[in-house]
């Protein structure tokens, strides 16, 4: 049954500039950015047309020494090299299943690539063809910025009662800092029980770094209220919040949102119902609250994919996720009549995830091949063993 209750106001998505922002387009370097650098080295002419057989050469040469990651929302000419496809937390763990691969080239963003250094042994060597492929909500929380978060907990007399949750789709520091705070790490897929347990650790939930994962399990899985949830803003003196608000609420979440689900618009949905009568919308809880509470199911990506292979034949879907994914659905299912469409009318994918292409895949395969190793992600041990904690904790959630 839908869920068409009207949703308070959800405060805006604007975020303000940090002085790293230009980062973004790869213009500048620094280590502890998602952001990242220019990739050193020549990469093949995207014109080539010899690019295919060229990654099937290199991959060929390298053969088992090579386990080729690719995320749900890569471009078809980059994931039809993964041996694996999967969303972020199961392509590290399928890396960490394959200790005989010596290189895993994660097709993804950096934090991905991060956590498949943290999962996998000392000799495996995790490569993103990419530097510059970084995540934009990832971004929107620094360990500058989480540190001086807890410092206003703190002064609020709260610190004690709070216990950190950080969506997978955090940086390495991040993670760290939630292992450290007793806290743990989920996905899309198992964060209502990571916020189960969090509350029966404690009795508040600092949640970073997607204020729309976090507000929409806190009221649509758990019951809570958004009068339960205030939103801290990392730009803002103490969050933007009084320490009477932090004392009230059972949910902090931190300012931060995907720029692809962030993007749908109930206007979006209801543009969708009238265009296609009998339409069924499927959204990922990344998307806004009031979205999430206008569509008719609600779930990660691997929930979207396996709903969509369950559906009858002749059955109408609009997506709210990344259009790589959605295309890639409705090209899948079209031979059994399913009308398989996206959200929004105007064409987003995700412009990171993007970087990685095919010359930059062929770039990092032919480079391996040789026997030279570059774009390598390495995540230092006092870091990889906190974020490793947090990651545990969540492995043990029933």
């Amino acid at each position: 049954m839908r869920d068409v209750t009207t949703a308070h106001p959800v405060q805006d998505l604007d975020v303000q500039p940090t002085p790293l922002a230009l980062l973004l387009l790869g213009r500048e370097a620094d280590p502890r950015s998602e952001r990242g650098v220019e990739c050193p080295g020549d990469l093949p002419s995207p014109s080539d047309p010899d690019l295919v057989e060229r990654a099937r050469a290199a991959k060929e040469k390298l053969g088992d020494k090579v386990f080729v990651l690719g995320h749900h929302y890569q471009r078809d000419e980059v994931i039809q090299f993964a041996d694996v496809t999967g969303d972020s937390f199961k392509l590290a763990r399928d890396a960490a299943a394959r200790p005989e691969a010596e290189y895993i080239v994660f097709c993804g963003v950096h934090f991905m690539a991060e956590s498949a250094d943290i999962l996998t042994t000392d000799d495996q060597k995790v490569v993103l063809p990419d530097l510059a492929a970084g995540c934009s909500m990832a971004d929107m929380a620094t360990a500058e910025q989480v540190a001086e978060c807890w410092d206003v907990l703190t002064e609020a007399g709260v610190a004690d009662q709070v216990v950190p949750v950080s969506y997978m789709n955090s940086s390495a520091d991040i993670k760290a800092f939630t292992g450290r705070h007793g806290g743990t790490i989920c996905t899309s897929s198992n964060a209502e029980r990571a916020l189960e347990w969090a509350f029966e650790q404690g009795e508040k939930i600092l949640f970073l770094p997607d204020q729309h994962l976090g507000r929409n399990t806190a009221v649509r899985d758990l019951g809570m209220s958004l009068e339960d949830c205030v939103l801290y803003n990392p730009h803002k003196p103490n969050g933007g919040l009084t320490a009477e608000e932090l004392r009230h609420a059972k949910m902090i979440l931190w300012r931060g949102h995907c720029s692809v689900h962030g993007r749908f618009s109930v206007e979006s949905v209801n543009d969708v119902r009238e265009r296609i009568p009998g339409v069924n919308v499927l959204v990922h809880p990344e998307c806004r609250h009031e979205v999430v509470a206008a569509a008719d199911y609600v779930g990660s990506t691997e929930y979207i994919i396996k709903a969509l292979e369950a559906a009858p034949a002749g059955s109408k879907w609009a997506i709210g996720t990344e259009l790589n994914l959605v295309r890639r659905l409705a090209n899948r299912f079209a031979a059994e009549d399913k009308e398989i469409v996206f959200l929004d009318k105007t064409v987003c994918f995700c412009s990171t995830m993007n970087r990685i292409d095919l010359p930059h895949l062929v770039w990092a395969l032919e480079s391996l091949a040789e026997g030279k190793l570059i774009n390598r992600i390495e995540v230092d041990p006092e870091t990889e063993k906190y974020a490793k904690l947090a990651l545990e904790r969540m492995l043990a959630l029933p």
